[in-house]
């Protein structure tokens, strides 16, 4: 499943196209590497994403193409969630 898609369906982001902006902007990386829009997830993927200053790491635990609001938070599995002091130290 493509990244910007996963986003939107387990709803960490809200809307597709704010997702695919993340990614485009470096702002997303996918174990370790730096990802955009269309990389493809499979279960056990770490995922980071930057927001603001706020960093969130969360590891995919299924996919799928739709989810109900309350099934969503089970696609996932935060493993941190970190405040960062300075946009050099996300890079």
């Amino acid at each position: 499943m493509r990244l910007d898609k996963f986003l939107k369906v387990s709803r960490v982001i809200k809307r597709r196209p704010l997702a695919k902006e993340l990614s485009d902007e470096g702002r997303v990386k996918v174990n370790g590497r730096t990802a955009k829009a269309g990389t493809d997830l499979a279960v056990g993927d770490e995922v980071e994403i930057r927001f603001g200053r706020k960093v969130l790491t969360f590891e995919v635990l299924e996919l799928g193409a739709h989810a109900k609001k309350e099934d969503a938070e089970r696609m996932y599995k935060v493993l941190k969630e970190e405040k960062i002091e300075s946009e050099t130290d996300f890079l």
